[in-house]
């Protein structure tokens, strides 16, 4: 049975598939990345991971892996298939594409960035499928985004399309390690609303899921901290349609576990800042923690599209 290998790699895990040409997962399986030993052990990991997956579907299937697809988190060269960097895995300029290539017998590899390949799931197969454009934002430790645009995910020209955790909501505001002040990042992040709540509650190991279910209750405390990162993710969110005009806009990540706690109040600021633009829809994220791992395939199997293409003509 013909098949790719998915890989997606996070700051601590790996999460991988076998996927079939109709995007049904056949295999699934996790690791981790090793990172406490280092970069290279990262990478070789990356690497052995891959070649058991090669592996699995050469003994299940009757036949190797015919691509790979791997999404990584940081900085991505995707047209060169260089790791550039990430802070979280300490890797700088890992021509990963080329690693994985020759340890997969030299089947083509397409490599990606994490939150992009994510999207690129998100809006074909999941929240946004049959959407022409569409934005997703997962909210995480950070925030960070992914545009659409017909079936494919726009990089930008460096690399850097979609940063929407780094539009300024609040000139002057808070710090980021970016070097500006007041990301959006550092006010409607996962991360914000939990530092948030931990300093209002006075619980050091609060978090935003704790936050969330303080709002639910009645607490008015958590309703305010709460309330201050909705209005700024709305600020955000309203400066990024203004520019993009998407049809759907897709919520994932961590806060967006809240479900309608999160969604209810921000459907309703995001209207009252709106004045020409279109209302988006905005839904929440479909596929959970498997959409880089969906992602990656379907990079895999746009490649083989794209090779099979080049040689037909």
């Amino acid at each position: 049975m013909r098949h790719v290998i998915a890989l997606d790699v996070g700051g601590t895990g790996m999460k991988a598939a076998l996927v079939g040409a109709d995007g049904e997962l056949l295999h699934r399986a996790r690791r981790s990345t090793g990172r406490e030993r280092g970069p290279d052990s990262v990478v070789e990991s990356i690497l052995a991971f891959a070649a058991d997956l090669r592996a699995h579907g050469e003994e299940h299937f009757g036949e190797p892996a015919a691509a790979a697809g791997v999404a990584v988190p940081g900085i991505v060269d995707s047209d060169r298939g260089i790791a550039a960097y990430a802070a979280n895995l300490g890797w700088r300029d890992v021509p990963l594409r080329k690693l994985l290539s020759e340890r997969l017998a030299g089947v083509p590899v397409a490599l990606g960035h994490d939150v992009r390949t994510g999207g690129l799931a998100e809006g074909r197969i999941g929240a946004g499928r049959g959407a022409d454009r569409f934005l997703f934002v997962p909210l995480g430790t950070g925030i960070a985004g992914a545009i659409g645009i017909d079936g494919r995910v726009e990089a930008g020209a460096h690399g850097f399309a979609g940063e929407i955790g780094h539009v300024v909501v609040r000139p002057g505001g808070a710090p980021c390690p970016c070097g500006q002040r007041g990301c959006l990042e550092r006010y409607a992040s996962a991360g914000a609303v939990g530092a948030a709540w931990a300093g209002a509650s006075g619980d050091r190991d609060a978090d935003a899921a704790d936050c969330a279910k303080a709002v639910e209750s009645g607490d008015t405390r958590a309703r305010a901290v709460w309330q201050d990162a909705v209005d700024a993710l709305a600020d955000g969110l309203v400066t990024a349609l203004t520019l993009l005009d998407p049809r759907v806009l897709i919520i994932g990540g961590g806060l967006a576990e809240a479900g309608e706690t999160l969604f209810t109040p921000l459907r309703a600021a995001v209207e009252r800042r709106v004045t020409f633009q279109k209302l988006p829809s905005i839904v929440p994220a479909a596929l959970g923690d498997t959409a880089g791992c969906l992602g990656a395939g379907l990079l895999a199997w746009d490649l083989l599209a794209t090779t099979s293409e080049v040689s037909a003509r």
